[in-house]
């Protein structure tokens, strides 16, 4: 695991940083948290995309030929 504040290597699960002694743990909860919200965001792209190639194929439609 890397120290994002020193960028250091520690042992995976460490608590603290032996470099720096900042405290370097996430907590579970926030990392679940975290992939949920990027599973949103996920969901979320598709819905976008999916609703502007409506929108163009609607577009399309209405050109003049």
């Amino acid at each position: 695991m890397t120290c994002p504040y020193c960028q250091s290597a520690n042992a995976e699960g460490a608590l603290v940083c032996a470099s720096c002694g900042r405290d370097i743990a996430v907590p579970a909860t926030l990392i679940a948290e975290r992939d949920d919200l990027r599973r949103k965001r996920d969901e979320l792209r598709d819905e976008l995309r999916q609703a502007r190639d409506e929108v163009e194929a609607i577009m399309r439609r209405r050109k003049p030929r």
